[in-house]
């Protein structure tokens, strides 16, 4: 029996290759008649440079600016993938309702994306990937190459061209 794909995850950090890799999410649902869930993640701030905020500000201030500075993220991140949906499906309603959700998570993306791929039970996780050093994979890692190791579900990285970048979105 051929597997089926009816849960696609497409993870965004929403850079400037977002359409691209959005465009495979997007053409693989119209061809397996599935539904998209979107996330992407935002990355607290690490405990050193929040103990240097607190050096200057009160920790209650601390929160409120990370509590809004939260909010106003989401609400522009779920702004620029709605944008997305519509310039890639136009009048297709169809096509802009393939996208189902649109999440956006705290926490480390990696674990943001697998933590997501588990509970909703997703067929497939579709994401980018630009080219790195060796050295700098090694080094640092890379949110791709975390969730490719580390998935129960089959993963597709999509290479962003050298130099791609689109704007409007």
């Amino acid at each position: 029996m051929l597997p089926q794909i009816k849960t696609i995850l497409y993870a965004t950090g929403m850079g400037p290759s977002a359409p691209y890799v959005f465009r495979y999410a997007l053409a693989l649902a119209n061809q397996h008649d599935a539904q998209i869930i979107a996330i992407s993640a935002l990355e607290p701030l690490p405990t050193f440079a929040q103990s240097l905020v607190e050096l200057h500000i009160s920790q209650e201030q601390s929160e409120q600016i990370h509590s809004t500075a939260q909010t106003q993220g989401k609400e522009r991140l779920r702004e620029r993938v709605a944008r997305l949906c519509e310039s890639e499906c136009a009048d297709d309603q169809v096509c802009t309702q393939r996208v189902s959700e649109v999440l956006i998570e705290e926490g480390q993306p990696a674990q943001v994306i697998l933590a997501a791929a588990k509970e909703y039970a997703v067929d497939l996780i579709i994401m980018g990937a630009h080219r790195h050093t060796v050295i700098g994979d090694a080094i640092l890692g890379s949110t791709t190459h975390k969730v490719l190791h580390s998935a129960a579900q089959p993963v597709l990285v999509v290479r962003i061209p050298e130099g791609f970048h689109e704007e409007g979105f």
